[in-house]
């Protein structure tokens, strides 16, 4: 048995296919999923997914949303979804230099929060790429 997984941004549905088992980032670290899962509805931190269908694994980046997973079902609710074909890795790694020194440098609650959702976005393309 599988798990259907259906991941939807706000203008597309970015992915629809089965997978034997995911890897989500929540706001509380990584959580495993398999078929047979207990329903469950969590919040999803920006970060990168894995998905694997037998022996292969998928690496998405997804940009913070909810996960809805019921009766081997996962539905997947992000702003913004990437897959590594999408991602330079070039840009990727200069973008995550530049976010990480920008969050070192961050002053002020409304500046750090900015750095942090920066820093984490850029963070989670590099790490989509930067072993392609």
């Amino acid at each position: 048995m599988s798990l259907q997984i259906c991941i939807m941004t706000p203008d597309q549905i970015f992915f629809n296919e089965p997978a034997d088992e995911i890897i989500l980032p929540t706001n509380t670290g990584q959580m495993g999923v398999l078929a047979n899962h207990a329903p469950l509805i969590s919040a999803l931190d920006i970060g990168v997914m894995l998905i694997r269908t037998q022996n292969n694994w998928q690496s998405l980046a997804l940009m913070g949303g909810f996960a809805l997973i019921q009766q081997n079902q996962v539905t997947i609710l992000v702003n913004e979804a990437e897959s590594a074909k999408s991602i330079s890795k070039d840009e990727a790694e200069l973008a995550f230099n530049e976010a990480k020194l920008k969050f070192e440098k961050a002053e002020g609650q409304k500046q750090k929060v900015e750095a942090n959702f920066a820093f984490k976005r850029a963070r989670a393309r590099y790490q989509l790429v930067k072993e392609k």
